[in-house]
């Protein structure tokens, strides 16, 4: 990711919320702002023809466009102004229907085609080939990873090297007693790549599934501690074993190791979606 892609998944991302549900939204008044348009009145003509697209394609309007109004202050008294509640596909048919001329705009294209297709991606998770699932997966990881952080800090794990023997003790509970260190060695690695951009998506899932449990029996319990919380990751990971174990898997230092690492299959997948849009277009 070079850094006008980095600046304009910060730029989106930024704006993003999370309803009640755990549902991601944008604010289309938000939006406006970022895709750099300075009156309302042309900025809703976009959103008009977003939605007629929204509708041309067989998708209800109101489950991507929800009206809502929105309180501010204009003088003495506050007032209420139109707004709308998007949801990512919604965003993405704006970017597609505004000023190409712009730079964010085009920047914002390819941001939500790409944010899109993720999503589009883990619905139909089981129509994907191993490519497509490691990326799923690891995406997936990602996130969970961060709310694992999260948790451990919550139970005391504070310093980052705690927070490195915290996770090693996962490994070792998943992986039969190897640490991040010799896994990485026992994949043949080099020391910059990172050892779950090198999994395919079976042990990716092996994993994801060890940090979503921890995650869940840390604020389950009410772990409290590093030592505890150590323990609890290696017994998560261990226990996942056990079941791979008794399901007559592959344990997962025995499964293969892909040759490209999760940036080449993110930037194979790009240059599908752009060829995608550029068919479609």
């Amino acid at each position: 990711m070079n850094e006008i892609e980095k600046y304009t998944e910060k730029t989106f991302e930024n704006i993003k919320h999370i309803d009640e549900n755990g549902a991601e939204f944008w604010y289309a008044r938000e939006l406006m702002s970022v895709l750099e348009y300075q009156q309302w009145r042309r900025f809703e003509n976009v959103i008009e023809k977003a939605m007629e697209a929204c509708k041309n394609s067989n998708y209800k309007v109101s489950d991507h466009f929800a009206a809502v109004g929105k309180m501010v202050k204009a003088g003495v008294a506050p007032k209420e102004i139109d707004d709308y509640k998007l949801t990512r596909y919604a965003c993405y048919l704006i970017v597609m229907n505004g000023d190409s001329r712009k730079e964010i705009i085009a920047l914002g294209q390819t941001y939500f085609a790409i944010k899109t297709r993720e999503q589009e991606l883990m619905e139909n998770y089981n129509e994907l080939d191993e490519q497509q699932k490691r990326y799923a997966i690891r995406q997936e990881m990602i996130k969970h990873n961060k709310l694992l952080a999260d948790a451990a800090k919550d139970a005391g794990v504070i310093e980052p090297i705690d927070y490195a023997i915290f996770q090693n003790e996962g490994y070792k509970g998943l992986y039969g007693g190897l640490d991040q260190k010799q896994i990485h060695a026992h994949k043949g690695l080099k020391k910059s790549q990172k050892i779950l951009d090198y999994m395919g998506s079976t042990e990716l899932a092996a994993n994801l599934f060890r940090a979503t449990q921890t995650e869940e029996k840390l604020k389950k319990d009410n772990i409290k501690g590093k030592t505890d919380a150590c323990r609890t990751h290696y017994k998560v990971g261990a226990k996942v074993r056990q079941t791979i174990k008794e399901l007559d898997g592959t344990m997962p230092e025995n499964l293969p190791t892909p040759k490209e690492g999760i940036k080449q299959v993110e930037s194979q997948l790009k240059k599908q979606m752009i060829a995608m849009n550029e068919e479609e277009a």
